[in-house]
């Protein structure tokens, strides 16, 4: 059976410095998850009003009380 002690001998794992993320990892990520919250914002708020995409109030009824909720008024 092998030494367990040998592995708790020295506790502190040392650590490098700074872990920086470059910027051009993070902005790819950052636009999609704009455009999607804007795209999120235009259904909650605007849809079913004069810029409508859709007829009928399928879109404004799934989204009534977030409407609400988001201080939105739609009545």
């Amino acid at each position: 059976m092998a030494n367990t002690a040998a592995l708790f001998d020295d506790p502190f794992i040392p650590v490098r410095g700074d872990a920086t993320i470059p910027v051009a990892d993070i902005a790819p990520w950052a636009v999609l998850g704009t455009l999607i919250a804007l795209i999120f914002l235009y259904f909650v708020s605007t849809e079913q009003g004069a810029f409508a995409l859709f007829d009928g109030m399928y879109v404004h009824e799934y989204v009534h009380d977030g409407r609400h909720l988001l201080g939105f008024p739609c009545h």
